[in-house]
């Protein structure tokens, strides 16, 4: 069954991680060396699938209503031995376990952004680069801000990169992750972003990469990245452009094809140094499109023209509103408000946990086959809320219990598609409070 592969896999990556469980612990030489009643792999599998009820409730769901179950304080003291990093290697080495069994496509859509963690603490437990004051929070509370990359297709998360909030850098960390990020034989990475994400410096470390970018920037009116173009006088259009970045105002520096910028001291570029006389030559297009009887688009990419027409760049574009329907499901479903700990570090254990329960949940939905009959009127989806459910419990399950059909449970769990429902934005930002302890459901 194709579920037991994926539990297979997920086992296979934990035990990875655990035969070199020296990298991950806090003391190599004494730290998971004996036999107690959590070692790592045990650990691990517990906060992988690990709800949103209390720490207790848990355990007791875990150990299987067991009377000699371990104790909160022994599970404490485990968590205390084992790095975030622990978790972020199963991760890594599960994706990749997965990623084998797919056929390849000759492009890998990939949406980058982020989103806040928030969670209860005192100042003996998290250092001052976690605090913040938010929305009404008059007490304050402690953030972790996550960066994350999620495949369009797949529905899962390839990568992310944790920051305290006051840390918080999305240039650095998205340089950083597409540096390292994994690219399938026979497969560009096509690396899809918002405005947020609109750089030079950027769209340089994905070319340096061998691969690609499409980034929103701000419209042509607008002082932006596509500021001081020579665009046509239609409303829409694809235009080819060829950049030299310059980080000097020498004359000597002679542009003599295409547009000249120049990168100032305060903006980060780390393929010229400030002041050096060294050019960096870049070429891309900018494709405008409405979206609206007043509004416009404006997409800055070097993906082939003849491959991606704007047509193609719009739906390619709005696709990246998956990753913002994920970090709601990841946050409200998984239970990525519901942290169990005080310590950044045990809050980085269950957002690396959440991540892979949250792969776990899709990869055995995109393999679960949904019949669709004539006489409905809608075409029909796993429920995700109840597949979360599912995935959790059928982690749990070890031998000595009923094993779980989980393909006919989820092909019993569905929802109809609505697609043409929408619902509009926020337009300011708002705060939620993540939730206390004694609040957790039991």
């Amino acid at each position: 069954m194709f579920h037991e592969k994926i539990k297979h896999l997920f086992s296979s990556s934990v035990n990875s991680v655990v035969s070199n469980i020296s990298e991950y612990v806090v003391d190599p030489q004494k730290d998971f060396t004996r036999n107690k009643k959590i070692p790592a792999d045990r650990l691990i599998s517990f906060l992988v699938s690990e709800g949103s009820s209390t720490t207790k409730n848990e355990m007791l769901d875990f150990f299987g209503m067991h009377v000699d179950k371990p104790t909160d304080s022994v599970l404490n003291r485990q968590r205390a031995k084992l790095k975030p990093e622990a978790l972020e290697a199963v991760l890594y080495q599960f994706n990749a376990s997965v990623d084998a069994m797919y056929t390849q496509s000759k492009y890998r859509f990939i949406a980058a952004d982020g989103s806040t963690a928030t969670y209860f603490s005192q100042p003996g437990f998290s250092s001052p680069e976690y605090f913040v004051k938010p929305g009404n929070s008059a007490r304050g509370v402690y953030s972790i801000y996550i960066n994350a990359f999620y495949d369009l297709e797949r529905h899962t998360y390839t990568a992310a990169l944790l920051q305290p909030v006051h840390e918080k850098d999305e240039f650095r960390a998205f340089c950083n992750i597409v540096d390292r990020h994994p690219v399938l034989p026979d497969s560009r990475n096509v690396y899809i972003g918002d405005r947020g994400y609109c750089s030079y410096n950027n769209m340089v470390h994905i070319i340096e990469n061998q691969q690609y970018f499409l980034f929103r920037t701000k419209d042509i009116h607008s002082k932006g990245l596509v500021d001081k173009f020579d665009f046509p006088d239609e409303e829409t259009f694809d235009i080819s452009v060829k950049v030299t970045l310059v980080r000097s105002n020498s004359s000597k520096i002679q542009v003599t094809d295409g547009y000249r910028r120049f990168i100032d001291k305060a903006t980060s570029f780390d393929y010229i140094e400030y002041g050096s006389k060294d050019t960096y030559e870049l070429s891309f297009h900018i494709v405008r499109f409405p979206i609206s009887d007043k509004t416009f688009e404006c997409i800055v990419t070097n993906l082939p023209k003849d491959e991606f027409p704007p047509q193609r760049i719009k739906k390619l574009y709005h696709s990246r509103w998956g990753i913002e329907t994920s970090f709601r499901k990841l946050k409200y479903t998984i239970g990525l408000s519901n942290f169990h700990s005080y310590k950044p570090a045990y809050v980085k254990q269950e957002i690396w946990a959440r991540l892979i329960t949250y792969n776990i949940t899709e990869t055995l939905i995109n393999h679960t086959i949904v019949e669709k009959k004539d006489t409905n009127k809608h075409s029909y989806k796993v429920n995700f809320s109840v597949a979360a459910h599912i995935c959790r419990e059928f982690l749990r399950r070890t031998t000595e219990k009923p094993p779980i059909d989980v393909t006919a449970l989820l092909q019993k769990e569905l929802i109809p598609v609505r697609n043409e429902r929408q619902y509009p934005r926020s337009q300011t930002a708002h705060f939620r409070r993540p939730r206390y302890f004694i609040y957790r459901a039991a």
